[in-house]
């Protein structure tokens, strides 16, 4: 029996599309996304809350439109915030179209859903005209009611049908400059679906479980689903949906992604659960430091580990590494080697100030390696 290589990941070979600057699909990042909970209308209150996903780390952002009050708010909301904005428009037509007058860079869209073959070209011409891509949505809770009464239940036949025939509609208007979603509540549902709608397609996917849940609860339930799709290679661009502040989903998206090795952002910090060898607190020492360096975008590794069973061979494979030691002296690693030793008082503002100035030492050296890149282009 061939056993695949532990940490191999091929992705799914996906036509690439942009959504404003943002590249989805073909060799690019997989993007994280969240979506706006405050009213779009309230163009101040959802600017806010953008620029906070934007300090998150969000790629793109997705906000609802579901009236003329939203789609004229979008305009100033894509003029004051920084990443591309992708419009959630549901049955009216005309939303689409002021969505992407106004500047959106995307249409969530279900081209089946908003009437006649005319109204459908005038969504793509406006899409066109202000160069706008598409998100064709498909959930399980909203299939068409034939696809219901053909397959008798949400399945994943019935999913892929349903975005397969959305997607034929865009295609018989010229328009391939899409992704596709066909997410489900069900984690199972999801998978398949998605299983079946990669091999069915070449459009970029944007992956989701959706209505997952509460923070907890959703985060454990995405983080199967999306991890179980991302492992076999799919899925071009995430969101993990979660009852709880749209920052936290940008978070847990991260979270998954650099589990798997796909995107590496901020410190990546390595502790351990804690137990009766622990010779400092460290369980309040790892959430001190996830809250005093969630400012640090620089990819980073730090190990927190309580004692020298495990400590120093973690602290081997990370960039700074702290491992308790007796009588409140601890061993500080840098670059996997020891460096020195540090006691409990004082510890976590002394970690702060060696990951920061890691952190800006990283950074310069990629400055020096960009400005040689572009010398040499």
């Amino acid at each position: 029996m061939s056993i695949r290589p532990y940490r191999d990941i091929i992705r799914r070979k996906s036509r690439q599309i942009y959504v404003g600057d943002v590249p989805v699909g073909g060799d690019a990042p997989i993007s994280v996304q969240s979506m706006t909970n405050t009213l779009t209308s309230d163009a101040k209150a959802t600017i806010k809350q953008i620029q906070a996903l934007e300090e998150a780390g969000a790629d793109i952002v997705r906000v609802s439109c579901p009236d003329e009050e939203s789609t004229r708010a979008l305009k100033e909301i894509v003029r004051e915030t920084r990443v591309p904005i992708i419009a959630d428009i549901h049955f009216h037509y005309k939303r689409g179209i002021e969505a992407a007058e106004a500047g959106a860079a995307c249409l969530r869209i279900n081209p089946g859903n908003i009437g006649s073959a005319d109204r459908v070209r005038d969504v793509v011409k406006a899409a066109v005209d202000y160069n706008c891509s598409m998100r064709i949505g498909v959930n399980a809770g909203s299939l068409e009611r034939e696809l219901l009464e053909k397959y008798g239940e949400p399945c994943p036949e019935a999913m892929v049908e349903s975005a397969l025939n959305h997607a034929r509609i865009l295609e018989d208007n010229d328009f391939f400059n899409f992704k596709i979603s066909v997410k489900a509540s069900d984690v199972f549902l999801s998978v398949a679906a998605y299983q079946g709608l990669a091999d069915a397609c070449d459009y970029p996917l944007h992956l989701g479980i959706t209505e997952a849940g509460g923070l907890f609860s959703g985060t454990v339930k995405s983080s199967i689903g999306l991890g179980m799709m991302l492992w076999s290679g799919i899925g071009d661009t995430i969101r993990v949906s979660l009852s709880a502040d749209p920052v936290e989903e940008v978070k847990a998206g991260y979270e998954i992604l650099k589990s798997l090795g796909l995107r590496r952002r901020g410190v990546t910090i390595i502790s351990c659960p804690s137990c009766a060898r622990q010779a400092f607190p460290v369980i309040k020492t790892v959430e001190a430091l996830e809250e005093r360096l969630a400012h640090i975008q620089t990819p980073l590794t730090l190990s927190i580990i309580g004692c020298v069973v495990n400590g120093p061979g973690e602290a081997r494979e990370t960039d700074i590494g702290l491992t308790g030691g007796g009588k409140g002296n601890h061993m500080v690693y840098l670059s996997g080697m020891t460096d020195h030793k540090i006691n409990t008082d004082g510890m976590v503002d002394h970690i702060v100030d060696l990951v920061e100035a890691k952190a800006a030492e990283l950074e310069a050296a990629n400055a020096v390696d960009d400005q040689a890149l572009i010398r040499k282009a």
